[in-house]
Parts: structure tokens; C-alpha cells; sequence
């Protein structure tokens, strides 16, 4: 059984592994269009890049790491995963780094207020914001439209939404974790 440092460093891990995973997916998963994105449909009629379904775990993440680690190792895993991901496409990389990171003092504004009233509501309302600036940046410098910006949004607010569902799930496993390094 992991045991609380564990079980940090793994979502540490995960975190930037999905920021990594999403920018190799937009690539590879789903329609792939030429000089474009590979799409996935999310609901509703939508598509969006296929890499929604990991930046919207991402969203969820970056907030779980703002609770163990605090703001400057948010922006540290941002730099991380979007290095890594220059391996796999230095536009990509560089669209994704900067929609994340914008999105990301949108993220703070919201989260840190609600955060002292509710987690979950905090996770779910946060991602919902971060999402829809994260979208619309990430969309114009990567693709330099908005065509997927609905199906974006659908996909990254469902992830939202589910994150608050884990984050009440994080509260159980993780105050039933040993004590032990």
C-alpha cells in the first residue's frame, strides 16, 4: 500500500504525464485532420482534440498538486510537461505551455477564494474557468481558430466535474494512508 509521500509523488508524476500524454494524443488519437488536430467526439454533437480528455484530468491534477505543493510547483509542472512535450511537437509544446499557464492565474483567482468554503465546488468551478481560457488559447496558437472550442469546453468541463468527485475520493484514501515514509 502506497504511503502518503507516495502517493504525492504519484500524482506529482501523473500530472505531468497528462499534460505530456495530451499533446502526444492531439497527434495521434482519434480523426486525425491534415495540418490539424486529431479529434474525439465528447457529447452533445461535439468534437474536440482528442488531447481533452487528458488536460481535462490535468485541470483536476493541477489543482491536487496547488493543495500538496502550492502554486510555484504548479507552474514548475507546467514547464516540466511542456518541455517534455517538445519532444513531440515544439508548437504544440509552446501553445500548450502558454494556455496552461494563463489559464492557470484565472485557476488561482477562483480556486483560492472558494477553496475555504468547498474543495470540490473550488475544483469544479476553478476547471470550469481554467478551462475555458485554457481552450481558447491553446485553440488559437496551436490551430489558430476556435472551430473545437465547444467541444473543448464540454470535454474539460466534464473532467471538471468529475475532479471534484476525486477530490472527495483523494480526501478518503488519503486520510487512510499510513504515516510511514
Amino acid at each position: 500500500m502506497l504511503n502518503r509521500i507516495q502517493f504525492k509523488g504519484l500524482i506529482w508524476v501523473a500530472y505531468i504525464a497528462s499534460i505530456w500524454s495530451a499533446n502526444w494524443m492531439i497527434q495521434h488519437v482519434g480523426d486525425c485532420i491534415p495540418d490539424g488536430p486529431c479529434v474525439i467526439p465528447v457529447g452533445f454533437g461535439l468534437s474536440a482534440p482528442s488531447g481533452v480528455l487528458m488536460i481535462g484530468g490535468s485541470l483536476v491534477l493541477r489543482d491536487a498538486i496547488h493543495e500538496i505543493y502550492g502554486r510555484r510547483w504548479v507552474m514548475v509542472g507546467i514547464i516540466v510537461g511542456a518541455a517534455l512535450s517538445a519532444a513531440i511537437s515544439p508548437a504544440l509544446a509552446l501553445a500548450s505551455g502558454v494556455a496552461f499557464a494563463v489559464s492557470e492565474l484565472g485557476d488561482f483567482a477562483v480556486y483560492e477564494p472558494l477553496r475555504q468554503r468547498s474543495r470540490p465546488l473550488a475544483i469544479a468551478v476553478s476547471g470550469t474557468v481554467g478551462g475555458a481560457i485554457d481552450s481558447a488559447l491553446f485553440l488559437m496558437l496551436a490551430f489558430g481558430s476556435l472551430d473545437y472550442f465547444g467541444g473543448q469546453f464540454v470535454g474539460k468541463t466534464e473532467m471538471a466535474l468529475l475532479g471534484a468527485a476525486l477530490l472527495c475520493a483523494y480526501r478518503v484514501v488519503k486520510d487512510n494512508l499510513p504515516n510511514r515514509t
